[in-house]
């Protein structure tokens, strides 16, 4: 009796140790989910300036906000189930019985879910929103070693997420789309509403839902110049782009320097050839392929702007978007008295149309009078004529090669080994099975 009497209070004090530390970790783990994903871009910006380890832990973790998510949620989950086991455990020794018996269980309920939620999440969490930097550079290390930890279900359940957020995303936000859409042809059908009134109206309506990719010009289309031009070198190549604000780079097209407003140069037009306009660039501003132009557009507003270069996933030039291709995808195409009238495609007859290749699709669904989204389940990663084309194919098609998808023809009138240059597109008159 008196060895277990010594026993039992010992694995008391223990258990409540344990389950001491345990609440611990969860309140370091619930800090650490607040603290790194509270940084801002001025705080990333810092730890790259320092590039010490921790802040180098920081800037990797981040890199992969899913995966560090995925770890932080599997270890809280780890800790917190740990607590309830081990103070049931612990319930039934003190009260002698393992029964399941409901008082007990109410007890046990209560009392944990009261202390995991004060000590676990709402003390640090309050906590780390003031210590946010602190808190993130003293866990990082920690964090990128259990990452590699729990990187296979980490993965597993990241792939599961994903597989479901994509289905109901785009059911969803889809099918809000063509809903509205379908209300907006009920409450136009009226003789008092212009074509145009409908088409603005349409383009409200579609305009969240367009990414950046979709309307961007691509890199082949932009008018850049070279910052190693001499000043008449740069006279001369603003005078042919014929445009207000110029991406200036350095060696390639994926090194932007800077953006250069043409109406800063005015006080400077009879400087010599050796002026320094290299310092009269202004800042870029980047923006990545997945931006939204709704949220691109409060961008613009915020920092009163009116040009953005599109970065690619390897940090290259993918484009150029500006404040006048968003206010054309609702009003329509803005030309003024200088804008030279480029059409890129050509109407042969109501059901006959000839294309660019480098068109986007997104343009091509505005022509034929389909939905944005059409061409979405086949057109892969592209978003041009030609890319669609390459995608239906699976190889380079030749000149004369004829592809269908859905009611409508493809053939291709003129390409080379690289590209597709002209598209002949013909409406069907019965609609065919998807390709």
């Amino acid at each position: 009796m008196e060895v277990a009497a010594v026993e039992f209070p010992t694995f008391y004090l223990i258990s409540l140790a344990v389950i001491v530390v345990l609440l611990a970790c969860s309140a370091m783990i619930s800090a650490s989910e607040v603290a790194f994903f509270s940084l801002k871009a001025d705080d990333l910006d810092r730890c790259r300036d320092e590039g010490d380890h921790a802040s180098t832990h920081i800037i990797d973790l981040l890199k992969r906000p899913r995966l560090l998510l995925a770890t932080i949620l599997i270890a809280n989950n780890f800790v917190n189930v740990g607590i309830v086991t081990i103070a049931t455990f612990l319930m039934w020794e003190m009260a002698g019985t393992r029964k399941p018996e409901q008082t007990l269980v109410g007890i046990v309920t209560l009392v944990t879910t009261i202390a995991i939620t004060f000590f676990g999440e709402i003390v640090p969490k309050v906590y780390a929103t003031k210590r946010n930097m602190n808190i993130a550079r003293l866990t990082g290390a920690g964090w990128l070693f259990l990452e590699k930890i729990f990187r296979p279900i980490s993965y597993f359940l990241m792939g599961m997420s994903s597989i479901i957020e994509k289905r109901i995303a785009k059911r969803g936000y889809n099918s809000t789309v063509e809903e509205l859409n379908q209300a907006l042809e009920l409450t136009t059908d009226n003789p008092e509403t212009s074509v145009d009134e409908r088409e603005i109206l349409r383009g409200i309506v579609n305009f969240g839902t367009l990414t950046v990719k979709q309307v961007m010009k691509s890199r082949l289309e932009i008018s850049t110049v070279d910052v190693e031009l001499d000043f008449y070198e740069l006279l001369e190549a603003v005078k042919k782009s014929g445009y207000s604000r110029i991406p200036v780079f350095r060696g390639t097209i994926d090194h932007i320097e800077g953006i250069l407003y043409t109406k800063d140069l005015l006080p400077y037009l009879l400087e010599g050839k050796n002026f320094q306009w290299q310092r009269l660039l202004r800042p870029g501003f980047f923006v990545p392929e997945t931006k939204r132009l709704d949220g691109l557009l409060r961008d613009f507003q915020n920092k009163r702007v009116h040009i953005a270069i599109v970065a690619d996933e390897y940090g290259g030039t993918s484009g150029l978007v500006t404040l006048e291709d968003l206010i054309e995808e609702i009003i329509g195409e803005i030309n003024d008295e200088f804008d030279e009238i480029a059409t890129q495609y050509q109407k042969v007859d109501d059901k006959t149309y000839i294309f660019e290749g480098r068109v986007s699709l997104h343009d091509l669904c505005k022509v034929l009078d389909v939905e944005p989204q059409f061409f979405d389940e086949v057109k892969g990663e592209s978003e041009s004529i030609g890319g669609l084309l390459l995608e239906l194919n699976k190889t380079m098609p030749a000149a004369g090669e004829t592809l269908k998808y859905d009611r409508f023809t493809f053939h291709v009138l003129t390409a080379d080994e690289k590209r597709i240059k002209r598209v002949r597109v013909h409406i069907d008159d019965e609609q065919k099975p998807g390709a």
